[in-house]
């Protein structure tokens, strides 16, 4: 992990610090909760390997499940390491305990250089946010206890104090011993990730038992037997200079706001104020002519706007293009029209200028995002007021991939993916739901984020239920697709070699019928059964017994090979076409007409004859020598198409892809199956139902010319913050 985790804190603390004695007392709550972590650090371990062993079990090709392999590998060989490591870093806790807020001052204060910014999209930040999720979560869950034994380690060390207090089995010291010592497993974010959530599982969430001896260690040591909190009294609010600023009231800005919510906000503003400071703009504050609004006084401005007034004339939010705000001019023009008591202009404050900035680069790449279908970016343009009242209310939005208007939009942007054109959303329920949600928002949101959790409560219930019968289709839809490419491979395969075989000789016309038109159809059946039955290469074997039977046998040993495999022969051939339901009459007959031949054959030696293949006189008359235009752009073309194909192992069940037709049309369609037998894959439109099919080769062929597009499945909100973050870096580096 980078130097904003905790883990650079705990290893210089190590380095740095030296042997002291510990309080007997400490010694055995210090090998109790060793040897306590130990075994539940155990359990997590074997739910990792279960987990990797699942997931390779389920893997959608061999590259996915060789990582999963090879990360079950890697953990299983440096597991006992991983474990010494921790509990060893746990011991030294006991020694040397990190101050409670230093290590959070590690993992909260990230630099303020850009250069070492890691925001949205970085393997360090998943790493951080599961890290800060473990933490978070138990200190709400086991306040109690770790207040006790926060206040009774505090009590014990002879340098702590109530401004400076010590618990060294505090969660974010155990999540942060463990996140360092997973560093040396050579695995990916995925599995590291799984890590950490089977640790927060087994370990984290079991630390209740840990704490409760803990405590009664030390009460029984008579540190603090009765132990009362009070918690410190809030300095009362008091005017200053900065009032005017509409700081202390933004509710964004009180002490509800937890600072993991703001963090990434905190980090974007860093790099828009050095922005700022390289053009020599000056603080807003330091003008005193300039009445700075913002906070509360700003939304309630916002409010006022009468929105779906301004923005559609009619009932449908949905007619004409996506829509686009200037908000910085907007909230201009409601400034130019607020009142100025005291004759100083009204003027945004940085905090506010900063949000309006990042909301309209946010809207910026959503209605510039070819992913995103054109009939839901219509809708979702119209909410940039809505959004920007939210953000300047909660600045957790940016953060919190669980925020409530953040997920309403990314469950909007992902339910209407498969949309191609504006033409299906009339006779399409889930477009009049997303429509009514838009609607809702503009008519009845009033600042209360609580109707952004309601409506994406409904629309999920709505989407399970039409995802419900759209699976029941679809499933129907694969299981007949691959039911029928199947058939036809087989068939094709039959064909093939038949004809290969019967193509070398003259046989009898009774023969070449058995084969083509009787024993074609055993062959055909056994393809289709060979994963269970294993037949196929016994019905290949039937024809190639046939055509021996035919061979002209002089040898003494070989015709009496001959007399000992005829019967087996006839009994396989009159049993497998029996199976297929031939007609009875017609089999008697036929079966007739085959042992006619096969004693007239080994009665008078005649021999079947191969067929004579033209030669030609010189290598240049071949036909091959001489490929065609046609064959040798196909030549090109294949051996152009390497990289593509390369592309397509990468996609999945389930992706979303947009193919064009050469006369300009295009239309999206989910990869719902690939039939391996034909390297085929298949794909349905949002209802289930087939509407395209493709070769490996066909696919990459389409992808070279740029008439296939692979859609980005990934949450919309996310997706338009790493666009708005990558340029800013670019742009501060």
């Amino acid at each position: 992990m980078n130097k904003q985790s905790g883990i650079h804190y705990l290893r210089e603390h190590r380095e740095a610090a030296s042997t002291r004695p510990v309080p007997a007392e400490v010694t055995r709550i210090r090998d109790t909760v060793v040897a306590g972590l130990g075994d539940l650090l155990q359990g997590a371990f074997d739910a990792v390997d279960d987990s990797l062993f699942e997931l390779a079990n389920n893997a959608r090709s061999n590259n996915e499940q060789n990582r999963y392999f090879e990360a079950m590998r890697e953990i299983r060989i440096k597991r006992k390491g991983v474990e010494r490591h921790f509990q060893n870093t746990v011991a030294q806790f006991f020694a040397h305990p990190p101050h409670a807020g230093q290590l959070q001052a590690a993992e909260t204060s990230p630099p303020t250089s850009a250069d070492t910014l890691s925001l949205v999209g970085n393997d360090d930040l998943e790493e951080q946010v599961a890290f800060n999720a473990m933490t978070t979560k138990a200190k709400a869950h086991f306040q109690g206890p770790l207040l006790q034994l926060q206040a009774r380690f505090t009590e014990i060390y002879p340098d702590a104090s109530e401004e400076n207090p010590i618990n060294p089995i505090a969660p974010e010291h155990l999540c942060s011993a463990f996140t360092e010592a997973i560093q040396a497993l050579d695995i990916q974010i995925r599995e590291r990730l799984i890590l950490l959530k089977q640790f927060d599982r087994y370990v984290i969430s079991n630390l209740g038992m840990l704490l409760d001896e803990a405590n009664r260690i030390l009460i029984q040591a008579g540190v603090i037997p009765n132990f009362r909190y009070h918690g410190k009294k809030s300095p009362s609010p008091t005017s200053h200079a900065g009032t005017d600023s509409g700081e202390s009231a933004d509710p964004a800005q009180s002490s509800d706001q937890r600072p993991e919510d703001t963090a990434l906000f905190d980090q974007i503003r860093q790099m828009l104020a050095m922005q700022r400071s390289n053009a020599g703009m000056a603080p807003r504050s330091a003008d005193p002519s300039l009445r700075v609004i913002g906070g509360r006084e700003l939304a309630d401005m916002l409010s006022a706007i009468p929105i779906q007034q301004n923005w559609s004339e009619t009932d449908d939010l949905s007619t004409g293009e996506p829509l686009t705000v200037d908000l910085r001019q907007v909230v201009q023009q409601l400034l130019a029209q607020a009142d100025a008591q005291d004759g100083r202009k009204p003027a945004l404050n940085e905090v506010d200028e900063d949000l309006i900035n990042l909301v309209s680069m946010l809207f910026e790449f959503i209605l510039d995002d070819y992913n995103l279908s054109a009939p839901v970016q219509v809708l979702i343009s119209r909410l940039q007021i809505p959004i920007l009242k939210v953000v300047i209310k909660d600045k957790g939005f940016f953060s919190k991939a669980t925020h409530p208007a953040r997920k309403l939009l990314n469950s909007l942007a992902r339910a209407g993916i498969g949309w191609s054109s504006s033409d299906e959303k009339t006779r399409d329920k889930l477009y009049g739901q997303i429509h009514n949600v838009v609607q809702r928002i503009l008519n009845e949101f009033d600042g209360d984020i609580q109707l952004f959790e309601t409506l994406n409560e409904e629309f999920e219930q709505f989407l399970e239920r039409e995802n419900r019968k759209a699976s029941l289709v679809e499933q129907r839809t694969r299981e007949s697709e691959r039911g029928r490419i199947k058939s036809q491979k087989a068939q094709e395969e039959v064909d093939r070699l038949l004809k290969a075989k019967v193509a070398r000789y003259h046989l009898p016309e009774p023969i070449t019928d058995i084969l083509m038109n009787g024993w074609s159809r055993v062959m055909f059946l056994a393809y289709l059964k060979d994963d269970t039955e294993h037949r196929w290469h016994e019905t290949a074997r039937v024809v190639d017994d046939l055509i021996w039977c035919l061979h002209p046998h002089e040898e003494d040993e070989e015709r009496d090979q001959w007399v000992r495999v005829v019967p087996g022969l006839l009994k396989s051939l009159r049993a497998g076409l029996e199976e297929v339901s031939y007609n009875a009459t017609r089999l008697d007959q036929m079966m007739g007409q085959l042992k006619h031949e096969l004693a007239e054959a080994f009665r008078t030696n005649a021999a079947i004859e191969a067929r004579q293949e033209p030669k030609s006189d010189t290598a240049e008359d071949s036909p091959a020598a001489h490929p065609t235009a046609i064959e040798r752009q196909q030549e090109l073309e294949d051996a152009t198409i390497a990289e593509y194909i390369a592309k397509l192992d990468n996609i999945e069940i389930g992706n979303w892809v947009e193919f064009r037709l050469v006369n300009g049309t295009s239309f999206r369609c989910k990869l719902s199956a690939i039939i391996e037998e034909a390297d085929c894959f298949v794909f349905v439109n949002r209802m289930g139902l087939k509407v395209i099919e493709k070769t490996r080769v066909e696919l990459a062929h389409e992808m070279r010319r740029g008439r296939l597009t692979l859609l980005e499945q990934g949450a919309l909100i996310d997706r338009a913050l790493n666009a708005v973050v990558g340029n800013l870096r670019t742009k501060t580096a």
